[in-house]
């Protein structure tokens, strides 16, 4: 299959997010008032609406029930533009949820339910060995963005597998707690990923300072290419040529749940249009600074 840099699988978490924000800082056992919203989340489905409203074509590859939050939730997709032709629909399996609780000062706490993705499991990657996106005979070529909400044995399968051998692999956890399943691709030559400082002291179980200082760690010990965010403080983009740091915007911040991904599609898009990593690197940061101040991205 030719190389297209416009049209994106995005394999992972596609759920409804219900999460709560109070404008003012909150502790662990608050209760205050504010509001509920219900949206379209999931890494997989984040990262897909993005790259939509930066001129790409996504389509997410996951698990979705046919109960009634999944038709909705499908029907949510395609009106952000996000492809769900390749969706794996299961009867037997819920339409998965995400919970969080946001103050002023981040994220308070949170609880991802994605189970029926991990019991589907390597079901959801039929289109890569059925033809209609590739298979053993003719592997993937082109950027593939993963989900750290995968199923950890999947993950594995994954990095080993000749069908994603020539794939462009863009990896993000999901969640520092799902930081160590991203340990097969660190000797990955087609992987990069995308992880906050935290995640990456857990990968190699110590505390970096800086982005810097664990951006350079992991391109010194084999990782072929990492970006490293670390909130409002600089982030870094290494691979064992080049190290390059930049600042992000100084914002007030009003929403956390999301700003991840989209710092990570808008830094694909970037790229995927011609953009020197330098450039690539400061889109990605405004448009999550963008995000977290609570404007519009488009």
């Amino acid at each position: 299959m030719a190389k297209n840099t416009s049209f994106i699988p995005c394999i992972g978490s596609v759920l409804w997010d219900f999460v709560g924000r109070h404008p003012h800082a909150m502790r662990l056992g608050d209760d205050r008032p504010g509001r509920i919203t219900r949206q379209t989340g999931g890494v997989a489905m984040n990262v897909a609406a993005t790259l939509v409203r930066f001129g790409a074509r996504p389509t997410v590859l996951t698990c979705i029930g046919t109960d009634p939050n999944g038709e909705d939730l499908m029907a949510a997709c395609r009106e952000k533009g996000v492809d769900t032709s390749l969706v794996l629909r299961r009867a037997d399996l819920p339409t998965d949820r995400y919970m969080a609780v946001e103050g002023a000062n981040g994220l308070i706490a949170a609880i991802a339910d994605a189970h029926s993705l991990e019991k589907a499991g390597g079901d959801i990657l039929a289109p890569f060995r059925d033809g209609r996106l590739a298979s053993a005979e003719a592997p993937y070529r082109g950027a593939v963005v993963l989900d750290g909400n995968l199923p950890e044995t999947l993950l594995a399968e994954i990095a080993e597998d000749p069908i994603f051998a020539a794939a462009d692999l863009r990896i993000v956890p999901a969640s520092p707690g799902k930081a160590q399943r991203l340990r097969p691709f660190l000797s990955a030559p087609n992987a990069t990923l995308y992880i906050n400082r935290e995640e990456a002291g857990l990968l190699y179980d110590t505390e970096f300072r800086s982005s810097a200082e664990a951006a350079a760690a992991l391109a010194a010990n084999g990782c072929a290419r990492v970006l490293v965010t670390d909130g409002a403080r600089p982030a870094t983009d290494a691979s064992p040529d080049q190290v390059l740091t930049a600042h992000p915007p100084i914002v007030e911040q009003r929403c956390v749940t999301g700003a991840g991904d989209t710092f990570m599609a808008s830094h694909i898009a970037a790229e995927a249009a011609g953009h020197k990593r330098s450039f690539a690197l400061e889109a990605a940061l405004q448009a999550a600074a963008t995000f977290v101040s609570g404007q519009d991205i488009a």
